[in-house]
């Protein structure tokens, strides 16, 4: 991984700040399974036609949806500031995994709670999920990483306070979000009350971020990709699930594009759309690269 994106790796270091003491919640019981109501989208066969919608979309995700827009900011300023000539990601998508990781807005936990239900109908993921750019470069991001090394799977560890999951050996099952996850098991060390996961993940790709789950260097696990579930103990108020990656599996591809020619700016009647000057350098940022 040394020679991928070193630059990226360690501006993700640089963003992120340090994440507050989560409260204490009573513990509730979840069943792993299949995430259906995540937006899982690949993108398969419509990337172009994605990439060039994206400076229209991001005009409206930026007035509808202010924290997404402060982190795009925050990350954005800070790829100016350390951009490198060469990286295996176009400038957009190093953005987009600065912007995941920054700290403060805490925009990562609202991305993925509305990755987990934005999947329950297209017209959800139409009209109300004001994550779509976010989404689709963080998706190009991680296949573009993945891509650009040896193929490999890796062994990593994740933990989920105060929700103790239930799952049986032999099912498949998906995290229908982004993941994250250490490649320490030092990063399980002491956790309380939850579940600990042990992941063997072949499609998730190892990046170096500031927030406390990626403590170091840890890996983005990709919503798509399902497991197979190998084993679960549990003892107390803790569980621990062993998880083997077995394939991906999406229910929706290309949804945007599907609907673009009904849709194309997916604007409220009468909403400015203003192209912010933001947008505006990070594409001539792009068109010098």
């Amino acid at each position: 991984m040394e020679h991928l994106a070193l630059g990226l790796v360690w501006l993700l270091g640089t963003v992120a700040s340090v994440s507050p003491v989560a409260k204490q919640v009573r513990i509730v019981e979840k069943a792993l399974d299949m995430a259906p109501n995540s937006f899982d989208d690949q993108y398969k066969g419509c990337s172009d036609q994605m990439e060039a919608k994206l400076q229209e979309l991001n005009r409206t995700e930026f007035e509808s949806n202010s924290i997404y827009a402060e982190a795009w900011k925050k990350a954005s300023a800070e790829f100016q500031r350390h951009r490198l000539p060469s990286s295996v990601l176009k400038p957009l998508q190093a953005i987009a995994l600065l912007a995941y990781t920054v700290e403060s807005p805490p925009m990562r936990q609202k991305f993925n709670e509305d990755v987990g239900e934005a999947g329950c109908s297209r017209e959800e993921y139409l009209l109300s999920f004001h994550f779509k750019v976010l989404h689709f470069l963080l998706t190009q991001a991680i296949g573009a990483l993945r891509h650009a090394q040896p193929r490999r799977c890796y062994n990593v560890y994740s933990v989920v306070q105060d929700i103790i999951f239930t799952a049986q050996p032999g099912e498949i099952v998906r995290f229908g979000k982004f993941a994250e996850s250490a490649l320490n098991k030092e990063h399980t060390e002491g956790f309380g009350d939850g579940t600990i996961f042990s992941v063997k993940t072949c499609y998730g790709v190892p990046i170096r971020g500031g927030s406390e789950e990626l403590s170091g260097e840890g890996v983005i696990i990709p919503p798509f990709e399902t497991f197979e579930v190998v084993s679960v103990t549990r003892k107390g108020n803790t569980a621990h699930i062993e998880l083997h990656s077995k394939d991906v599996y999406s229910k929706y591809n290309c949804e945007f594009v599907k609907a673009a020619p009904d849709c194309p700016s997916l604007a409220s009647p009468g909403q400015s759309v203003t192209m912010l000057p933001l947008w505006g350098l990070v594409l001539a940022v792009t068109a010098l690269a």
